[in-house]
């Protein structure tokens, strides 16, 4: 079971990088596009500001919180893995037995 549990390691690691970049570059793209239709808002319409401002970092907010839910998942696929002991073991080096 060792060989196996350390392909399945690598590739929940692989998994949650691919992951994290994604949501990270979604999020970066979707905040910038929230805050460019904000400011121009307020440019238009300097009486608004107070709402247009409450209204971005509401949207913010649920944006970022796409990029922490992605990185909980992450976790989970790194840390709650099934065969953690036998992947540290193999990582380690200990001739114990697996």
């Amino acid at each position: 079971m060792g060989p196996e549990a350390l392909q399945f390691f690598i590739m929940s690691v692989t998994a949650a990088g691919f992951g994290i970049a994604i949501a990270a570059v979604g999020c970066g793209i979707a905040q910038g596009m929230g805050l460019k239709a904000a400011v121009e808002g307020i440019a238009r319409n300097p009486e608004s500001s107070g709402k247009v401002t409450v209204a971005m970092l509401i949207g913010l907010a649920m944006i970022e919180s796409l990029a922490i839910y992605t990185l909980v998942i992450g976790l989970i696929l790194i840390y709650a893995n099934p065969a953690g002991e036998t992947v540290t073991k193999l990582i380690s080096g200990c001739p114990q037995r697996l």
